[in-house]
């Protein structure tokens, strides 16, 4: 059979239909070029960060999810049928390789000179993953980001039903940490500590939750700590500095420096016994430095509390945990952690802030918040740290106010106003419903078993006790615009000389 080329054209029909027409033709659909790593490598991550190289809020984090739902019920089924879905794909992806391999063997040339052009370049083609085939004619390659989500179905699920990243020691949360053991665990998702084989050192990597919301609150928290490390760049204000982060398998991951235990868990681990006099001035030094620094960023914790203040060096006198040996710590410089609820002035409160034994009476009635709330927190800790206690032990609100009453004193009849004007139940003819019918006699004895602030601290044992009953009092003031600031406290008579 002759074939006729038009003018000017290379006869390339003749050339290509020189063995005759083929009975079959294997039409390869065009796609992004495949990852290089081999699917039985470790899942793919995103390149990590340089905090100093790259402003955060120039980042855009990937999506957590197919959706965007804020409820957390609705992430989690998804997020089984994500699983669920990719694991049926990578069956269907073997089943679709085994049948190609069937069908190469079976359509194999028996002339080299007969194999055509579209063969040799199948062949190079062969390492991608590829799809069902269209009427057994047509083969369709399964874009990359698909791919990398197989590759993860090929080893064991990175996390469970609930999105907290599994845990397993002396693995690779990346090439280059090795995990070690669990920090610490809370809603955010976990700390875990880690092996950095880069630079020959552990560190401790905060691993958010594969669920939107926590996403979204992790950037912000990136965007926070970005900006301390920016305005503090010695760290002289005793703020988490946060050295890179980066997205591992729809987890955010932040690195942190190593540091000690939280003062909670020394507290614990001490019996709960109450730090020295001394050692409460040195901590409330810190803990005022690192708030004051800050509010001058328009910048408020809303979640001050010991379990957000970790020690940096353990070293302490005295290892034995008796009670009747408590250990006393050598060194009290601290770090201030966890800014993943931190918000700026300009930007949007939420109604609810702060852990409950440490919330303001202003966020309790509901009549606005802001920087005055985190100097309530750290009165709350400063009573603690005396007593080894905390002051204000409920999880109810009436309860709440009441135990404040007990304490502190009545709350004052204006903001009894503007809580009544904002629907609060919590008044009746200005005084506080408590108790209640509802009351249990047991709420009721213990609101009458506590001490006022003047008992707690008895100012009559020392000069430095009566100085400390001072800053309290200006600390648990009701009215948050006549609360002491950061900056007047480290100029109280209690921080001018070493105790």
């Amino acid at each position: 059979m002759t074939i006729m080329a038009s003018s000017g054209e290379n006869n390339w029909k003749v050339e290509f239909y020189k063995n005759g027409y083929p009975d079959e033709v294997i039409v390869i659909e065009d796609s992004p070029t495949p990852p290089s790593t081999p699917l039985t490598q470790e899942p793919s991550y995103s390149t990590s960060t340089s905090i100093a190289q790259t402003p955060v809020s120039n980042h855009m984090l990937p999506p957590a999810a197919s959706t965007r739902s804020k409820r957390a019920l609705r992430d989690q089924e998804e997020h089984r049928a994500a699983q669920l879905q990719r694991q049926q794909l990578f069956q269907l992806q073997q089943q679709q390789l085994q049948q190609q391999r069937k069908r190469r063997q079976q359509h194999l040339p028996t002339s080299p000179v007969a194999t055509p052009a579209v063969h040799k370049k199948r062949r190079k083609d062969t390492n991608a993953i590829q799809g069902p085939a269209i009427n057994n004619k047509v083969s369709v390659r399964i874009p990359s980001n698909v791919v990398a989500a197989v590759a993860t179905t090929k080893s064991s699920p990175i996390d469970d039903k609930n999105g907290y990243f599994i845990f397993r020691p002396n693995e690779y949360l990346t090439k280059r940490y090795k995990m070690m053991r669990i920090l610490g665990q809370g809603t955010f998702g976990k700390v875990i500590e880690c092996f950095d084989r880069i630079l020959r050192r552990r560190c401790a990597i905060k691993v958010i939750r594969s669920i939107h919301k926590y996403r979204e609150a992790s950037v912000i928290e990136i965007r926070v700590l970005d900006t301390l490390r920016k305005h503090d760049p010695s760290n002289v204000y005793h703020c988490i500095h946060l050295n890179e982060w980066f997205d591992y398998e729809n987890h955010i991951c932040m690195v942190f420096e190593l540091l000690g235990p939280s003062v909670f868990d020394f507290l614990k681990a001490n019996h709960f016994k109450p730090f020295s006099l001394r050692q409460i001035q040195q901590l409330a030094k810190q803990i005022f430095t690192s708030v004051g620094f800050l509010h001058r960023l328009k910048l408020v914790h809303t979640d001050l509390k010991p379990e957000n203040i970790l020690l940096v060096d353990t070293e302490a006198q005295g290892k034995s945990l008796a009670k009747s040996a408590p250990v006393v710590l050598k060194s009290t410089e601290i770090r201030l952690i966890d800014f993943g609820s931190a918000t700026f002035e300009q930007e949007y409160h939420s109604a609810v802030v702060s852990t409950r034994h440490y919330r303001a009476p202003e966020i309790i009635l509901a009549l606005g918040w802001s920087y005055p709330c985190d100097i309530w927190s750290i009165g709350c800790m400063l009573v603690e740290f005396l007593t080894g206690d905390a002051l204000f032990q409920t999880h109810d609100n009436l309860e709440h106010l009441a135990m404040m009453e007990a304490v502190i004193g009545q709350i004052p009849s204006r903001m009894i106003y503007k809580s009544m004007m904002n629907k609060q139940n919590y008044f009746e003819k200005s005084k506080l419903r408590y108790p209640t019918s509802k009351t249990t006699q047991q709420s009721i004895n213990y609101v009458k078993s506590l001490h006022t602030l003047d008992e707690i601290v008895s100012p009559a044992l020392s000069t430095e006790r009566a100085q400390l009953l001072d800053l309290l009092k200006q600390i648990f003031t009701y009215d948050p615009h006549s609360r002491i600031t950061a900056s007047e406290a480290l100029r109280h008579p209690f921080f001018q000389h070493n105790i």
